[in-house]
């Protein structure tokens, strides 16, 4: 048997023969091996529990203790499930919460049986390695997962300026993990082993800004009861991340273009320079050409700022990406040993529907509300926040529930029932292209119907102008009077 085929394995305990093969039968539907025990005195026979992914035990008087003293012999052990079928539930709600990740009753259902698995997996992969250490950093990389061009092409241009030393511009709209590629940069960079020191431009005060950037000295002024290193001192030999460069005001940005020019600064109360060895990476959210026009950011700073420009795609823009998104997200709350969720793709479909206005930060957000809310449990489109669910949807979405009618099926689409939902085909479906073909051909409605006015089309579609026009160079779409 291949090692592939035991981590799937599953272990009944179960005297009566006949429920302990209909459940054999149901296990192996869903393509589980299984081996069956009719005693649980047999069990410890085995020896080694790790090949199993749970315990499927009946319920038998003193099946506690049984089970603290297999977990004391057997460290690894996986988790137990208990099965009560047609007899009553003789232990107290708080044993079966402890010892228990789930209970089955007679007439299991197979939705009811995979959500059990699903905790089975999720518990017993923190069972047998709790010290186990991440292949990568899950706070690192978790927005830089995907397989879009838009992603890639972030990725690539991240390998290029991480072993240089120039000065790095990062763009984006909020939420789209800015920070993540600076430190990204910084991780790969040669300054790796040295500081990576963050610091919110616009959430200090502009009188206090240069104090947190360069230091003070005792008495430098009401407050200043002692000498303070700024966050260049604490960042020599690393980088310094200048997040919402744009919110900076004027009067710093004379002194941080010194900085950059001469590679020394002065704390403030004193006159003596320091030298800074500092890789400068700088990001906003706001149009900083627009902010040059507007006399509220320096021409001169913006170019010494802006030598490797990189643009941070909106969420919107790679819905492709969002399984892999969502997958490395519900690895770091495991990670973190908070708890697990599993989706169905009918909730996976709702998200791709979704806009994401906030992004991967609303992403996260919403995938850690999912494990507080189901912990362990299996998430369907019904269960997300009404502004996503497919029928609460409203202005703000991209499809209104009363237009779908209206939209032609394509070739493999899944037919809608009277209520309204999709459903699956008898041979599957490949979901990812089905995403694209229902977004390809909704943009090209829209444009028809807006003469091909990108604008118009975008309000119709309600999403921005400048993720309409990403997807159209994504699918290589052309407005109406483009096509020849």
């Amino acid at each position: 048997m291949s090692s592939s085929k035991e981590t799937r394995r599953i272990l009944i305990v179960d005297q009566d023969a006949d429920s302990a093969q209909r459940l054999t039968h149901q296990l192996q539907f869903i393509d589980y091996d299984t081996k069956i025990l009719s005693s649980h005195e047999l069990v410890q026979s085995l020896g080694d529990l790790t090949p199993f992914r749970a315990i499927l035990v009946a319920n038998f008087h003193g099946i506690v203790g049984w089970c603290t003293q297999l977990r004391e012999a057997h460290p690894t052990c996986p988790p137990f499930v208990l099965m009560l079928g047609n007899q009553p539930a003789e232990l107290a709600q708080a044993d079966i919460d402890e010892h228990f990740i789930g209970v089955l009753k007679a007439e299991i259902r197979y939705a009811q049986l995979s959500d059990m698995l699903h905790k089975a997996v999720v518990r017993g992969s923190a069972n047998t390695a709790p010290d186990r250490e991440p292949q990568q950093n899950p706070e690192l990389f978790r927005s830089l997962v995907g397989n879009s061009r838009a992603i890639q092409r972030v990725r690539k241009m991240i390998d290029q300026v991480s072993p240089t030393e120039a000065t790095v511009l990062i763009l984006g709209e909020s939420g789209t993990g800015k920070e993540v590629v600076a430190r990204n940069i910084h991780y790969y960079s040669n300054r790796r082993a040295k500081p990576f020191v963050p610091i919110n431009c616009g959430a200090i005060p502009g009188e206090l800004l240069e104090s947190e950037l360069f230091g003070h000295e005792k008495g430098s002024f009401t407050g200043a009861v002692g000498q303070r290193e700024g966050r260049f001192e604490l960042a020599e030999g690393g980088t310094i991340f200048l997040d919402e460069i744009g919110d900076m005001p004027l009067s710093m940005q004379v002194k941080l273009l010194r900085v950059i020019q001469e590679r020394s600064f002065e704390r403030v109360g004193s006159n003596k320079s320091i030298k800074s060895d500092v890789r400068i990476v700088a990001a906003t959210h706001r149009n900083l050409e627009q902010l040059i026009d507007d006399g509220t950011f320096r021409e001169d700073l913006y170019y010494r700022l802006n030598v490797f420009p990189v643009e941070m795609p909106p969420l919107s823009s790679r819905a492709e990406d969002l399984p892999l998104l969502v997958n490395e997200l519900i690895t770091r709350l495991e990670h973190e040993k908070k708890s697990s969720v599993r989706l169905t793709p009918a909730a996976m479909m709702a998200l791709c529907n979704y806009d994401w206005p906030g992004n991967v930060r609303e992403l996260a957000n919403l995938m850690e509300r999912m494990t507080i809310l189901h912990p362990y449990g299996v998430v369907d489109a019904a269960d997300l926040p009404t502004k996503m669910s497919p029928h609460g949807r409203g202005a703000s979405g991209r499809g209104e529930t009363d237009e779908s009618s209206s939209i032609p099926l394509m070739q493999g689409m899944p037919q809608v029932a009277l209520n309204n939902k999709p459903r699956l085909p008898r041979d599957g479906i490949d979901l990812k292209q089905h995403l694209t073909d229902i977004e390809v051909s909704l943009i090209e409605q829209a444009l028809d119907e807006c003469s091909g006015v990108v604008a118009h089309a975008a309000n119709r579609l309600r999403i921005r102008r400048t993720t309409l026009v990403e997807k159209m160079r994504k699918y290589s779409i052309q407005r109406p009077e483009e096509v020849s």
